[in-house]
């Protein structure tokens, strides 16, 4: 398991996650307060606060995922 920090600032930058997360074969979460999201559900990412930084979960070892969204990584 990986985790980092995300920024989704835009409707352009969640349309872009979601599809660069839907193309993993492992599951990828986001979590803000309380509350965790399947990262691959765009309906899921606009029910969190997108102001806030989100706390990425990466259900695998494999981090090539975080090389592939680094634009919106703020920390690892």
């Amino acid at each position: 398991m990986t985790k980092a920090v995300i920024k989704l600032t835009s409707i352009e930058d969640v349309k872009e996650f979601v599809k660069k997360a839907n193309t993993l074969d492992y599951d990828v979460d986001l979590s803000l307060g309380k509350y965790t999201v399947d990262a691959k559900s765009i309906m899921g990412i606009f029910s969190l606060d997108l102001s806030r930084d989100i706390e990425l979960t990466i259900h695998s070892d494999n981090s090539d995922f975080l090389d592939d969204i680094a634009d919106f990584v703020v920390k690892k």
